[in-house]
């Protein structure tokens, strides 16, 4: 062969002679002299570019919604096949299921335990205690000098 995959056979002049005069592959229709002098594609110019450039954007999902998909899976799971319509249905992944029960088992865990109340505190307890400790080492005598942060020993 000639070293085309086709299997075609062609004579050294053959290729030469049908890309001068601008031939067609064999497979091709022939286009009419007024398109090919135009250079214009057979298809209408108003067709819309095929290829769909999406940006991905992840899926979120209320409290409401994973709450009533729970509790029909639980429904669905007592009959058979009836689990995998509602993931199907819903377009949800059972891992999902797993995670929102997860969830909301720590929810319900959250709400029980005993909150302390009044507001949050605003003071570092690590700063009072270093406060503390400088304020004793000065009555002791042995003060300690304030580190510059920019300043490195």
């Amino acid at each position: 062969m000639n070293g085309n995959s086709l299997g075609v056979v062609l004579s050294p002049g053959g290729l030469a002679a049908a890309e001068r005069s601008g031939g067609s592959p064999p497979g091709e229709p022939q286009r009419s002299a007024a398109a090919a002098k135009a250079g214009a594609d057979p298809v209408p110019a108003s067709r819309p570019d095929p290829e769909v450039v999406a940006k991905a954007k992840r899926r979120t999902y209320t409290a409401e919604y994973k709450q009533r998909i729970l509790q029909e899976a639980e429904v669905a799971a007592t009959t058979r096949g009836g689990l995998g319509a509602l993931l199907r249905r819903e377009g949800l992944y059972s891992s999902l299921l797993t995670y929102w029960r997860r969830e909301r088992a720590q929810g319900i865990l959250e709400a029980l335990t005993p909150q302390k109340r009044g507001p949050k505190s605003k003071r570092n307890p690590m700063e009072e205690e270093v406060q503390k400790l400088r304020r004793q080492n000065a009555r002791l005598g042995h003060p300690i000098p304030e580190q510059d942060p920019e300043e490195k020993s």
